[in-house]
């Protein structure tokens, strides 16, 4: 699909510099187009939409004042950077955004020399930005750098991380705050009501660095006695005022807040602090979704709407009667069954209660259902502290999000033996969101904790088990599912408890074993009813259910019985089950061939789910040649 620009200014674009040969007064027209063109291709091609639309003027005003690319623009989560795409190079190419081999969802630097940082997990920008006006300090080289954070990825760690540091070291960092009082869903916390109270004279800021500016030129202060100015001058404000501003309590100045969708006000802002000696913060106040109706109105559902009507508004969603549920509602829905037997079980997600279907807990028990924000690792120690008192948390987090929490899984968590059932929402490769949202790691990362039950379903069932069998657990207990949809239709069983280290053979067979985790034992399954038809192999499957404890007399069993045994997981191939069953067999003497099946050493590309199972040799029919070459290469040795 390709799509053409209607207006006749952004045709003309091709990279910044000649965004910056127009007159100021043709910019509102150039983010008319622009904010058209994302509606007209993301229309067709499904992808982020809300929050492009909310900084359309800021991406067109950063380009427009500062030289990029030697100026860096640091993006906080690349779902607000599809306009920065745009103009810098990759408008013919937007039509492939997010596609198998296309341009990639998130700024990512391989891609393009304008991207100056990876953009997938929020909270970064601020640490990363400073980094690089530190060096370019060090370095002598006269760079602008800014970090686009928005209000939701502020109340991350890691950006507070940033703040405290931005005024200990030289540099002349500029941090953009797009507060659209909007992650995914709607930013919670103290931050949010402190963002949405927050009052600041813009007349006072201008006066201020008029003063400032003013004294520089006299000789009247320096560098050496610039704190001791800053801190004067923060008093001032707040006596001024009657406010204290959070952000200069960090010793970094404040501008704001002022309107994000006045590209010409954005224009002349930024060129008037742009220069400004020390660490710096313009408050912008946006409305996601901004100049496309129904994505004003509801934020959330149109963060990534899927395809629709670009004229009418709706949402082009094939429905299908019948049809098998998303793992994330089945999940969401037991969730609310176990809650109803028992006040113990509370729910925790860092900022995703849509996203991970949290919110069926939330409407039906509000008081046991807890959004903490963008906070992986104080979700899981929030979730600690409940089980330490009796709770029984259910921390629902994505897989890749988790890995943002690890050290308070081993030191919170695993080492108290905490009962907390940590619940890993898009586990496995996750589609079109790429590289950074592949959950292809806890598989590998979590196997070595001590103390940590680690299951994976096969199916809905057995998510609906495996929740109830961790509710009875009595310590810490990990269950992996993916994105998107199980198998079966009538997906609500009657809830039964899995014994703990326990798997079952799903097919008998004589030539070869296969042992599987989790849903990808589906694509097995349908690879074996292939070879078995065609090419009269004999193979017996396995459904694992735990990596830890593994079934020592499933293992054993295998060992005797069998020459040839084949893994699969849809995790890393080193260091999750394959590894794991490589260690039992060496460990009791069996010497097997073991072919594992996984995620290869290298990051993955996006793509669509079944074209990334093919890349990585994981689909029904991949599966089915590596039977076949397995068995027939290893007959022909005996």
């Amino acid at each position: 699909m390709e799509v053409s620009t209607t207006g006749h200014i952004l045709d003309e674009i091709n990279n910044p510099a000649d965004l910056r040969q127009l007159a100021t007064v043709q910019l509102p027209e150039v983010c008319a187009e622009l904010r058209q063109y994302i509606i007209d291709v993301l229309s067709e091609n499904p992808g982020h939409l809300g929050a492009s639309l909310g900084t359309v003027e800021l991406t067109v005003a950063l380009h427009y004042v500062f030289n990029t690319p030697f100026d860096r623009i640091v993006w906080d989560v690349g779902h607000q950077a599809y306009g920065h795409k745009i103009l810098t190079g990759r408008r013919e190419a937007f039509h492939t955004l997010r596609k198998f081999h296309g341009i990639s969802g998130f700024p990512n630097p391989t891609e393009s020399e304008y991207d100056a940082f990876v953009a997938g997990h929020a909270s970064n920008s601020i640490s990363a930005a400073m980094g690089m006006s530190v060096a370019s300090a060090l370095k002598e080289e006269d760079r602008h750098v800014i970090a686009v954070i928005g209000d939701g990825a502020m109340t991350g760690g890691l950006a507070f991380e940033g703040l405290n540091n931005a005024a200990a070291n030289p540099n002349n960092l500029l941090i953009i705050l797009n507060d659209n009082n909007m992650a995914i869903d709607h930013s919670v916390g103290g931050l949010s009501q402190y963002l949405v109270d927050i009052t600041t004279s813009q007349a006072y800021n201008r006066m201020r660095y008029d003063v400032y500016r003013g004294l520089r030129k006299m000789n009247l202060i320096n560098d050496e006695r610039r704190e001791n100015i800053l801190r004067f001058n923060n008093s001032l404000k707040a006596l001024l005022t009657q406010q204290h501003n959070l952000f200069e309590g960090f010793s970094i100045r404040y501008f704001g807040p002022v309107d994000g969708h006045d590209v010409n006000y954005l224009v002349k802002v930024l060129n008037d602090i742009k220069d400004m000696q020390g660490p710096k913060l313009l408050h912008i106040k946006t409305k996601k979704g901004k100049g496309f109706k129904p994505a004003e109105e509801s934020a959330t559902e149109w963060h990534a709407p899927g395809r629709f009507n670009k004229e009418t508004g709706e949402r082009l969603i094939a429905h299908h009667d019948g049809e098998p549920q998303l793992y994330q509602d089945v999940f969401g829905h037991t969730l609310v069954e176990l809650a109803e037997k028992d006040s113990r079980i509370v729910g925790i997600t860092p900022a995703m209660p849509t996203g991970c279907s949290m919110t069926y807990l939330m409407k039906a028990f509000p008081d046991r259902a807890f959004d903490v924000g963008i906070a992986e690792g104080h979700a899981v120690t929030f979730s600690a502290g409940l089980a330490k008192e009796g709770m029984i948390p259910f921390c629902n987090i994505y897989s890749s999000f988790m890995q943002r929490a690890y050290d308070m899984v081993i030191h919170d968590v695993a080492l108290q033996k905490l009962h907390v059932v940590l619940c890993l929402d898009r586990a496995g490769l996750v589609g079109e969101d790429g590289a950074t949202h592949h959950g292809v790691f806890d598989l590998a990362y979590f196997r070595p904790i001590p103390n940590l039950i680690i299951a994976s379903p096969l199916n809905e069932w057995d998510l609906r088990n495996l929740m109830y069998t961790a509710y009875q657990a009595d310590g810490p207990f990990v269950i992996r599912y993916p994105r998107g949809k199980g198998e079966k239709r009538d997906w609500r069983n009657e809830m039964q408890a899995l014994p703990i280290g326990k798997g079952h053979k799903l097919h008998e067979g004589t030539d070869i074993a296969i042992l599987s985790l989790g849903p990808i034992g589906n694509e097995a399954a349908k690879a074996i009813e292939q070879v078995e038809a065609e090419q009269g192999i004999s193979v017996a499957h396995y459904d694992m259910v735990y990596l830890k404890p593994l079934d020592e007399t499933l293992l054993h069993e295998v060992g005797k019985r069998f020459r040839r045994i084949i893994t699969i997981e849809n995790g890393v191939v080193k260091g999750g089950l394959g590894s794991a069953v490589l260690e039992f067999m060496a460990d009791n003497g069996y010497t097997p061939q073991v072919r594992r099946l996984g995620i290869p050493d290298q990051f993955i590309e996006h793509g669509s789910i079944p074209e990334l199972f093919h890349l990585c040799g994981l689909d029904a029919v991949s599966i089915a040649n590596t039977i076949i070459n397995f068995t027939h290469n290893n007959k022909q040795r005996e």
